[in-house]
């Protein structure tokens, strides 16, 4: 582990890789002889939410010693609507890495008709056998702390990260130990096996399509229909396409902030063109108003107040973080622009007057999976992307990697960028992650999907490389930004039907459009 405060390292220096543990001796076979799990479906527990059935299932820490010690896997299940035409299962994973996916959503309306719809919490995550490093909030939350911005910040998020990593040596136990996404999948074959399915149908969004992924060259002859949204490069994700790659963060290779950049440039587009968007001026350049938006913020936080509440201090940091969680979902266009405006007068110094504009603050990037009572903690998603990635092992080089990013989207870079920090002293790996190949010949086709107008958590690029780096694989296209497809265009989901209820794909190139506009209000329906 790095020691902090001995060795400065200039913005752009090389440092030795913090890489995935190389295996010694061959790595687990599948699932290496596990025994196969028995699930017994009973009723959920108070908070969850209705029509859910639960089970707890057991399965090896390490599928190297696959009749050792075990650990729990909480499994939720959606019954089929219609039961007597039920097609088989569809099993699920939300993203994170450390979201909650017990409680799977339904889809579809015609698959959930069709399919029942298993969803379970990963492998050291929330309800099922809890990875834990920390005693309270206020330990986790120096894991997990905002981006910095000035150079007291960034010795103080550096510090404070290398502490509350040195706390998971310390107490995480050997759970933290098997950790990576290869390991997910071997549980999810257990899974596979155990509900009774010959081969894998499964919908995985942003890190659940690295799951996804992973499944596939783990198990090609086991995957059935898998549809991955929202996707992750499994190349920049593990290692990179360079050697010189590994000396990057791996969130820095993600190209996080530039699919967030080209969602934020598509969205004032948007309002530029609406009369609807709050922030529109005519003859303006939003994106210039935007920037002056944010230098005003890092001379001074800005004072919003929320209806029927408190003045409240925005920060540039809160600014970038709420901006970002706003476009995810296209549909958050109205408030976005309502936001972005407030921000605009209340840093005007000809207008403002401190705490008297009123408007939502609205949060970051929201979590992932529905979230009942339980511990979920910034030490299982990070175990997990430390597992899986390599990254620099010396952590003064995510500021050079950050300020990079930034020249090409301000602010993102930066939030992304400095998200991965925990694994430059992060204190152990999994010998049995999973780097590739990522060309195995699946016994049916993946279906990839992405938004070509900017997803402000993976990129569209992604998308269409991991299409094309599958052995078998077709793209489907979504002209919008946002993160994820699914839900959003009736084009894609009964795309999503005809391939999980009848085997068939998009015809090559096939490109849709969602069911409305940024601006346009939800239907009654919704």
């Amino acid at each position: 582990m790095a020691v902090l405060g001995s060795v400065l390292v200039a913005a752009g220096v090389l440092s030795a890789p913090q890489a995935q543990a190389e295996p010694s001796g061959e790595q687990p076979l599948g699932t290496n002889g596990a025994a196969v799990p028995e699930v017994n479906w009973a009723e959920c527990a108070e908070g969850a939410p209705e029509s859910y059935e639960c089970a707890e299932v057991e399965v090896p820490l390490s599928y190297r010693d696959p009749h050792g010690e075990t650990i729990t896997l909480a499994v939720g299940r959606l019954p089929a609507a219609d039961q007597d035409h039920k097609l088989g299962t569809i099993f699920y994973n939300p993203g994170g890495p450390g979201g909650s996916g017990r409680y799977a959503p339904e889809l579809t309306d015609r698959l959930h008709e069709r399919f029942d719809i298993v969803g379970f919490d990963p492998r050291g995550i929330h309800e099922s056998t809890p990875l834990r490093c920390f005693t309270d909030d206020e330990e986790a939350a120096k894991l997990a702390g905002t981006f910095p911005v000035t150079i007291q910040e960034k010795k103080r998020r550096i510090a404070e990260t290398a502490e509350a990593t040195a706390s998971c040596a310390e107490n995480a136990g050997p759970l933290v130990n098997h950790m990576s996404t290869a390991n997910v999948a071997r549980d999810m074959d257990l899974l596979r096996q155990a509900i009774g399915e010959q081969q894998l149908s499964y919908y995985g969004i942003s890190y659940g399509s690295h799951l996804g992924t992973v499944y596939a060259n783990l198990f090609p002859d086991k995957v059935g229909s898998v549809v991955i949204d929202a996707v992750l490069d499994p190349v920049e994700w593990t290692e990179g396409y360079r050697p010189v790659d590994r000396f990057a963060p791996f969130s820095f290779r993600l190209g996080s902030h530039g699919g967030a950049q080209r969602a934020l440039e598509t969205f004032l587009g948007a309002c530029e063109n609406d009369e609807r968007c709050a922030f529109r001026e005519p003859g303006q350049d939003l994106l210039a108003k935007y920037d002056t938006v944010l230098d005003r913020l890092l001379e001074q936080p800005a004072v919003i107040t929320p209806p029927g509440g408190e003045p409240t201090e925005v920060t540039y940091q809160t600014a970038v973080q709420a901006t970002l969680g706003q476009l995810y979902d296209a549909a958050s266009s109205a408030s976005l622009g309502e936001f972005l405006q407030a921000l605009a007068d209340a840093t005007d110094p000809d207008v403002a007057t401190k705490g008297s504009v009123v408007a939502e603050i609205p949060e970051g990037p929201p979590a992932p999976g529905f979230q009942t009572p339980g511990y979920i903690g910034p030490e299982q998603g990070v175990a997990v992307m430390c597992a899986d990635s390599a990254n620099p092992g010396t952590p003064w080089v995510w500021d050079g990697f950050a300020r990079k990013a930034d020249r090409e989207a301000r602010g993102f870079g930066s939030q992304w960028v400095w998200m991965s920090l925990p694994c430059a002293t992060w204190p152990v790996a999994d010998e049995d992650s999973y780097a590739g190949p990522w060309d195995r010949q699946t016994a049916n086709p993946v279906l990839v999907i992405g938004n070509s107008l900017g997803d402000p958590a993976t990129p569209y690029d992604d998308a269409v490389s991991t299409s094309r780096l599958l052995g078998d694989a077709r793209l489907l296209t979504l002209e919008s930004f946002g993160h994820g497809a699914n839900g959003n265009s009736e084009c894609v989901d009964s795309a999503m039907d005809r391939y999980f209820i009848d085997g068939e794909l998009p015809e090559e190139g096939t490109v849709c459009q969602p069911d409305r506009a940024p601006f346009d209000p939800p239907s009654q329906a919704e």
